[in-house]
């Protein structure tokens, strides 16, 4: 499935297409990281003639423009995040809508694509209005079949409002891959109080919190060790021991399998062993409540994201850079980075910002070359 609609370009013309103006660099540094002022389009163009970077970028996560139609400000340090606020100096201006924003996407996704390594992965933050139709022109540029996730991220509290229909307190994370061998550290998620509570019930005689699940699993077992008998009892019909019978005699000599008073085995499980649970695709990371710039993100979801998808060392990119917010979590957990923007406030709060942090425990990825597009 893919959407149709006039001037739209093909691939080979986005990918061929000349690019206007020439990279200037403005200071003297020598860095894999990079800060590139100028319009996006002609800067992933030449971007994508670089053989040290085309193929060889791990992660990728963008907040591009959401099809407003308004335009956003900074006054006195403060960043509006409602449109047209009055004063203040321009950060940037949405002005696209409808089809026009929809192929302003997808042409800087297929050269974005194309800077992607094998093992990478694209992240892209939308709101809930144009976001089902970036979803299929996503699919048409990197395959349904590297479609991972849609992410719900709920961004604030709920507001009070006058018009007719629910309130939104939530956008979207559209989550593809360049294959299906991109880089995944699974993340895990600390225990809370509740969630102890809840999921490790019972107490041992130290106070530790833990619950017990059944030693077999489905599915019967004809030979093999997992069928035959523990403590004179073989596994229910239909079913298997989870592991090996003299691993269970291990387990049940250390005191880990809990015996009902009818005889029923289970095993132990200790929350104070286990990592953490999973992510799960509802995320809930509110943005900051004094924003340096209008689309500044929470800061714990982008190290979530970096931490996941990418290495130490990996090169993460963000073409809508703003503030850098993405560009300050690559940093702090030791990737590499390129950022671009359009925006002369983006460029100079990003600066400011990077000034705050430690030069030298971060020597690696905090120096940048910086270029303009003149």
């Amino acid at each position: 499935m893919e959407l149709t609609y006039q001037n739209k370009l093909s691939v080979q013309d986005i990918l061929t297409k000349s690019s206007e103006g020439e990279l200037i660099k403005k200071n003297s540094i020598i860095s894999t990281n990079k800060l590139l002022f100028g319009d996006n389009i002609y800067i992933l163009n030449k971007l994508c003639k670089d053989e040290t970077i085309r193929g060889k970028v791990d992660l990728i996560y963008i907040d591009p423009p959401f099809a407003t139609n308004n335009t956003f400000t900074i006054d006195e340090g403060r960043a509006s995040t409602i449109s047209n606020s009055k004063g203040g100096v321009v950060a940037y201006k949405d002005t696209l809508t409808g089809i026009e924003f929809i192929e302003f996407l997808r042409e800087r996704l297929i050269l974005l694509k194309e800077l992607l390594s094998p093992v990478g992965s694209i992240y892209l933050h939308i709101d809930y209005k144009i976001g089902h139709y970036v979803k299929v022109m996503m699919d048409e540029v990197f395959g349904i079949n590297n479609f991972r996730n849609d992410i719900t991220r709920i961004k604030c509290n709920p507001k009070n409002f006058k018009r007719k229909g629910y309130g939104n307190v939530k956008d979207l994370i559209l989550f593809y891959s360049k294959s299906d061998k991109m880089i995944w550290n699974e993340p895990k998620i600390s225990y809370s109080e509740d969630d102890i509570k809840r999921l490790f019930p019972k107490k041992d005689k130290n106070g530790r919190n833990y619950t017990t699940v059944p030693i077999h699993a489905p599915g019967e077992t004809k030979s093999g060790d997992s069928g035959k008998p523990f403590k004179g009892m073989l596994p229910p019909k239909g079913r298997h021991w989870r592991t090996s019978v003299k691993e269970l005699d291990e387990l049940d000599n250390k005191g880990l399998i809990e015996w009902s008073s009818t005889g029923n085995p289970r095993m132990i499980i200790y929350s104070d062993e286990k990592e953490g649970k999973r992510v799960q695709d509802i995320w809930e990371f509110k943005d900051p409540q004094y924003p340096l710039y209008p689309t500044q993100k929470n800061s714990d979801m982008l190290d979530l994201i970096i931490k996941t998808s990418s290495n130490e060392k990996s090169i993460v990119l963000d073409c809508f850079c703003g503030s850098g917010s993405t560009l300050l979590s690559a940093v702090r957990n030791e990737r590499h980075w390129i950022g671009i923007d359009r925006s002369v406030e983006a460029i100079k709060v990003f600066k400011k910002t990077l000034k705050q942090y430690d030069s030298e425990l971060f020597k690696n990825f905090y120096d940048y070359e910086y270029f303009e597009l003149k």
